[in-house]
């Protein structure tokens, strides 16, 4: 039940944008304390970074449990392949070389932000080919890296074949692993086709699990130039994404403590700030903002 005060705000609220009191409610953020079990769902190295770093610092901080899952492992950047690894050509050694630098970052961007090791979770399924595998049933193969199985070794399960059907059984047995109470993943409503399609996946197996209220959303690629400044911007909020129009939003305010140690989990990522770092920069703000389903 919202206390007074919360309902007063947030019925002013869904009055500007013209929706229900229980939309708005719905998008709320549930208390994050000791018995939080937080999940983050990051269809790519670095996306737990930029929009869920000062959720997890606090529940960290509360005494909960914070994993998270990397859908791929970002094998398949043309532009990293070029500045990164200097190659030209798609070599598949090249790209795996890619992703096991991805990977390095994201442990240690994740444990500064509490995450324990046995909470970092790789499942390996290939960059830009998520969309792909849960919309045809038919056997996938990696341009990027050759591969048509999970073909590292620190993942959840190795040697599990490209297709749809692996990456929900992989996904589900996480699910079951972790036990979250709280399911951050992207939005649907996110341009990236991988990020998109990982959306839809998480919400239709929390769904199948009786748990849907559990889930929010954030997203990344959220229209065209945003978020606006692209740089590192001090003191300013995350502005609504064009793409999230209308759609009811919990804000999460960081205090300066987390807003500067997702600074530092963001510099982590050596590889991404080379060739993104106005773009993710853009990302530390005051604020994170999340929808429902």
């Amino acid at each position: 039940m919202l206390h007074p005060r919360g309902r007063q705000f947030a019925l002013r609220i869904a009055a500007v944008l013209g929706i229900g009191l229980s939309d708005v409610v719905a998008a709320q953020l549930p208390p994050l304390d000791a018995s939080t079990s937080l999940l983050v769902i990051a269809p790519h190295p670095d996306d737990e970074t930029l929009c869920c770093a000062g959720v997890m610092q606090r529940v960290a901080h509360a005494g909960g449990r914070v994993s998270v899952v990397w859908i791929t492992s970002g094998d398949a950047s043309e532009l990293d392949l070029l500045l990164i690894e200097h190659s030209l050509l798609m070599r598949p050694a090249k790209a795996r070389d890619l992703a096991a630098r991805r990977m390095h970052e994201a442990r240690a961007a994740s444990t500064l932000l509490g995450v324990a090791i046995e909470g970092q979770l790789f499942l390996g399924y290939p960059d830009r080919g998520v969309q792909r595998l849960l919309a045809d049933p038919t056997p996938y193969t990696s341009r990027f890296t050759a591969a048509a199985a999970v073909p590292y070794p620190d993942a959840v399960t190795p040697g599990h074949s490209y297709s749809g059907a692996s990456l929900e059984q992989d996904l589900t047995a996480v699910l079951d692993r972790v036990r979250p109470t709280l399911v951050l993943t992207p939005s649907p409503r996110d341009s990236h086709p991988d990020h998109a399609a990982a959306g839809r996946l998480t919400l239709r197996l929390m769904e199948r699990r009786g748990a849907l209220q559990a889930v929010h959303c954030w997203i990344v690629h959220g229209g065209e130039g945003w978020p606006s400044p692209r740089q590192l911007s001090p003191g300013l909020p995350l502005e609504r994404a064009p793409l999230l129009a209308g759609v009811p939003l919990a804000t999460f305010e960081l205090t300066p403590a987390e807003e500067d140690l997702k600074l530092a989990a963001l510099r982590a990522y050596g590889t991404q700030m080379q060739t993104l770092g106005p773009f993710l920069l853009a990302f530390v703000r005051t604020t994170e903002t999340f929808s429902a389903p």
